[in-house]
């Protein structure tokens, strides 16, 4: 692209964005004010994988409850994640906790802004770098996410797999030369926002995109054609079983998934995956006597919830249980405790978990009154 083309690719978008952008809390009234380096840190986290509408009332209520980075290394874990729960991929959670504290220890509670320290930094890669350098601190350094990549795709008639490692390479390249360095983060967010609300991955409303008349796809018409992307393997599909083992003071038991596993730091109820040839009953009974070393007896099945992560999806069934010998205590050592029903929602739960919670929370037969008393650690 020509130099004057670059001129008016930028001077085009940067304009439109001004214009159009969205109201979210994280940004600066007016596109030219300043922005808090940690509001952005924390917006672009969330934002990985997630959708706006979904983010903005748990961006709200996570500054609102850790409003500076050394509120955030402060906090214990369990705050951490309950204030997460619900949104998904909890490493992110995990990782902005740790990073807050390194902030803290290493930075004296600032954010860096070099890209070489910020990328030390659990869980920040190039894209969250590039994002929260140039938004934050204007330095000029491209973002490349799948917003970006969508709209450079089609206005450049990419026809190489967009996964592939020197695809994203090339596309970075492209982005890296099209930044508008005086106003990188202006542009950066001016690119990403084009994609998500007009160069949308379907039905992309083309008349009103400020590139148009750049646009490959467009002169074509095969904006469906980009970008290109090999297709996925099929998501493996498990199905589980979970006990909700109570006890005669109405306490529930749940444990807490180790700290480096997937959605580690949550709590959950006790069970696993089904084994081929195995009743979902066979299951539950199974996996706590393998796991926690207690004889239950199963009963009714409370709830069946499906449910999809990233990579695979779940059936998830649960049933009503009651112990019958055996005193719980997990094999690798995850800590285990017993809680009142009513006190479940203090605790952070993945969302296949509190939907079974809603379940349990809403069913007569199984909340127990009386007067409350303190949750008991299991021995």
């Amino acid at each position: 692209m020509e130099q004057r083309h670059r001129d008016q690719f930028r001077e085009g978008l940067i304009g439109w964005f001004v214009e159009n952008r969205r109201e979210m809390p994280w940004r600066s009234p007016e596109a030219s004010l300043k922005r808090d380096p940690y509001h952005v840190w924390v917006s672009e986290v969330m934002l990985q994988q997630t959708r706006v509408d979904q983010v903005r009332p748990y961006f709200e209520r996570f500054v609102e409850a850790f409003p500076t980075i050394r509120d955030l290394a402060e906090a214990e874990l369990d705050a951490v994640l309950k204030c997460w729960e619900g949104l998904g991929y909890y490493t992110r959670a995990r990782n902005l906790h740790t990073s807050a504290s390194l902030i803290v220890k290493e930075f004296g509670g600032s954010m860096p802004d070099d890209e070489a320290s910020l990328r030390s930094l659990p869980g920040i890669g190039a894209y969250t770098a590039a994002a929260v350098l140039s938004i934050a601190f204007n330095k000029p350094l491209a973002v490349l996410d799948g917003n970006v990549i969508r709209v450079l795709s089609r206005v450049f008639g990419i026809e190489q797999d967009v996964r592939s490692s020197a695809t994203r390479r090339a596309l970075q390249s492209v982005a890296d030369s099209l930044l508008d360095r005086k106003r990188p983060g202006l542009f950066n967010e001016a690119l990403m926002e084009l994609g998500a609300t007009i160069c949308t991955p379907r039905n992309p409303r083309c008349t009103a995109c400020p590139l148009s008349s750049e646009c490959f796809a467009f002169a074509a018409d095969r904006m469906s054609d980009f970008p290109v992307a090999a297709k996925r393997k099929p998501t493996p599909h498990y199905e589980i079983a979970v006990g909700v083992v109570t006890d005669s003071r109405g306490c529930v038991l749940i444990q807490k998934r180790p700290q480096q596993a997937m959605l580690g730091g949550l709590w959950e109820f006790p069970g696993g995956k089904r084994e081929a040839d195995e009743t979902l009953r066979e299951t539950c009974r199974r996996e706590l006597e393998e796991e926690l070393g207690i004889d239950i007896e199963v009963g009714d099945e409370i709830a069946r919830i499906k449910h999809a992560y990233s990579h695979f999806s779940i059936t998830l069934a649960a049933f009503d249980c009651s112990l019958v010998s055996g005193k719980p205590a997990h094999h690798t050592g995850q800590e285990i405790r017993w809680i009142h029903i009513e006190n479940l929602a203090e605790f952070a739960f993945p969302r296949a978990s509190q939907k079974v919670i809603e379940v349990l929370v809403a069913n007569a037969n199984v909340v127990v009154g009386g007067t409350p008393h303190e949750n008991i650690v299991a021995p």
